[in-house]
């Protein structure tokens, strides 16, 4: 587990850190078949890294549905921050539509997990079995701290990212400006309200102008 954990934060892009969270699931989580990372977007459903196509086939039935324990779980107001279902093949009142589906899916047990930090919500990591009682206490206490470091992690590389492309946009916009500037004797302020305008007019972001200017040499 010490040696995921540091190799979750030596991966280049939010997509290989991931990915890496899922596959350390079904290796380090007893009784995990496959994995998955549900985001949710109001009531659309994202999913991230499935490690089989069962994963995706259950957050499509919770999308459609509006029901589910990962739908639950990546809710950010709701209170439960891990669930296990022992059993499918026991009656499910909470999800009733979703578990006659998961069953036919082949589910048979499934543990879910928020991914959270003090500063956010991330979504849910959640594990499936082909197996009911797949799932023990060990599995949960495994499960809960593979997501405890797939959280800081995922975080982690999500604000990289972020960072990064925020740096790559301003040197567009600057190289943007100073074609402007050049080409048409602007100066600073005058090259980027020439910018911001004609983003705003165009409905076009900003820092696609921008990097249209630097293609073509002009505005387009």
């Amino acid at each position: 587990m010490a040696s995921m954990a540091r190799e979750l934060l030596a991966q280049h892009s939010v997509d290989a850190t991931l990915e890496h969270i899922t596959d350390s699931a079904t290796k380090l989580v007893a009784g995990c078949d496959a994995a998955g990372i549900l985001l949710l977007h109001g009531k659309r459903v994202e999913t991230l890294a499935p490690t089989a196509d069962l994963v995706l086939k259950s957050d499509q039935v919770q999308e459609r549905l509006a029901e589910g324990p990962c739908f639950d779980a990546a809710r950010s107001d709701t209170a439960a921050r891990i669930f296990r279902i022992t059993d499918f093949t026991d009656e499910q009142p909470r999800w009733p539509a979703y578990a006659e589906q998961a069953r036919d899916l082949g589910v048979g047990s499934m543990m879910g997990f928020l991914l959270y930090t003090e500063d956010e919500d991330l979504g849910a990591l959640n594990l499936y079995s082909g197996r009911p009682g797949a799932f023990t206490e060990d599995s949960e206490t495994a499960g809960w701290l593979l997501a405890s470091h797939a959280a800081v992690a995922f975080s982690s590389a999500r604000s990289h990212a972020q960072l990064e492309q925020a740096v790559a946009t301003r040197h567009v916009i600057g190289e943007a400006m100073g074609i402007l500037m050049g080409s048409h004797r602007l100066t600073e302020k005058e090259a980027f309200d020439v910018l911001r305008r004609f983003s705003q007019e165009r409905n076009i972001k900003l820092r696609e102008v921008a990097r249209r200017v630097c293609e073509q040499g002009r505005l387009g």
